[in-house]
C-alpha cells in the first residue's frame, strides 16, 4: 500500500503510474475523484481499473449519489469489504470527462455565486456550521435575484429537444443526482443505469420562478410541467455563449459542446 498526497497533474501522474493494477483510494472530493478519473481517462487506463472513494470534500455529491457513507469510518469500511461495480461517465468531444454532473445556465451562476464561499477556509463558521459547505444555496440564492436565461438548441440523440425560439433557465445532464452539497438537480439519475439524465427548465414568469426554486429545493422541480426530464446518451447543446459548472468547476462561456454516455467506463467500489 502506497499512502500518496498530490498538488499538481505531474505528481498525480507518478503516483497512478505506480499504482499498476491495484485499487486506487481518492481521498479528496468530487473534485479529487474527477481529477483522478479525467488522468487515467487521458492516460487511456481507465477501462479495467478499480477506484475507490473516502469523501473529504465540500460537497460529496457523487458519493451521496451512489451511497457511499459521508462517515469515513464507515467509508473506509467500505473500501475494504465493498464489491467493485462498473459505473458511467460522461465524455465531450474534446476527450474532458465529468464523474458527476454538467450543467449550464442558472445552475452554473449559482455555483460561480457560490465558488466565493466554498473556497473561505473551513474554519470559518459558528459551532458545527460552516458556511464553506453553503456555498450552493447562497449562490442559489444571488443567481435567483435576476437568473440568466439563453437561447440554446439542444438535441438528445440526435433528436431536437428545445430551440433557439424557447429560451431556457437551465440544462443540466446528469450522470449523478446531486449538486453544491445535495441539491438533487438530476434527481433520479444512476451512475449505473448506461443512460444520462437531461432536465430542461424553461425561462418562466417571475412567479413561475420561485415555485421552481421552491421544488428544486426539494428535488421535485423534475415533476413539473413545465421542465423536461429526459433520458439518452447524447446531448448537444449550442446556441448562446453559457458558462459551464461540471463537477463543481466552472468555466466558460461556450457556445457548443457535445456530451456522450461512455457506459460502464471503470469500476468504482459501492455500497451492496
Amino acid at each position: 500500500m502506497e499512502v500518496a498526497a498530490t498538488s499538481n497533474p505531474g505528481e498525480l501522474d507518478g503516483v497512478l503510474h505506480r499504482a499498476g493494477s491495484r485499487r486506487i483510494v481518492v481521498a479528496g472530493g468530487d473534485g479529487s475523484l474527477h481529477a483522478v478519473v479525467a488522468a487515467l481517462h487521458k492516460r487511456h487506463e481507465l477501462t479495467g481499473k478499480t477506484l475507490a472513494l473516502l469523501p473529504l470534500g465540500t460537497g460529496n455529491d457523487f458519493a451521496r449519489s451512489t451511497g457511499i457513507p459521508l462517515d469515513i469510518e464507515e467509508a473506509a469500511r467500505l473500501v475494504l469489504d465493498g464489491e467493485p461495480r462498473p459505473v458511467d461517465l460522461i465524455v465531450d468531444e474534446t476527450g474532458e470527462i465529468v464523474v458527476n454532473n454538467v450543467h449550464v445556465g442558472a445552475g452554473a451562476e449559482a455555483s460561480r455565486h457560490g465558488h466565493t464561499w466554498k473556497s473561505r477556509p473551513g474554519s470559518i463558521g459558528v459551532g458545527k456550521l460552516n458556511l464553506g459547505k453553503l456555498g450552493y444555496p447562497i449562490g442559489a440564492l444571488r443567481a435567483a435575484v435576476n437568473p440568466p436565461s439563453h437561447r440554446l438548441r439542444i438535441e438528445l440523440d440526435g433528436r431536437v429537444v428545445v430551440d433557439v425560439d424557447q429560451p431556457v433557465l437551465m440544462v443540466a445532464i446528469g450522470n449523478g443526482t446531486s449538486v453544491g452539497g445535495g441539491t438533487e438537480l438530476t434527481p433520479e439519475a444512476d451512475p449505473e443505469s448506461g443512460q444520462l439524465d437531461v432536465m430542461v427548465a424553461p425561462a418562466v414568469a417571475p412567479t413561475a420562478k420561485v415555485g421552481y426554486a421552491l421544488h428544486l429545493s426539494r428535488g421535485e422541480h423534475h415533476q413539473r410541467d413545465d421542465v423536461l426530464y429526459l433520458r439518452g446518451r447524447e446531448v448537444s447543446v449550442r446556441g448562446e455563449a453559457f458558462s459551464v459548472s461540471a463537477d463543481g468547476e466552472i468555466y466558460g462561456p461556450e457556445r457548443s459542446r457535445t456530451r456522450r454516455l461512455e457506459a460502464a467506463a471503470y469500476d468504482m467500489v459501492l455500497p451492496g
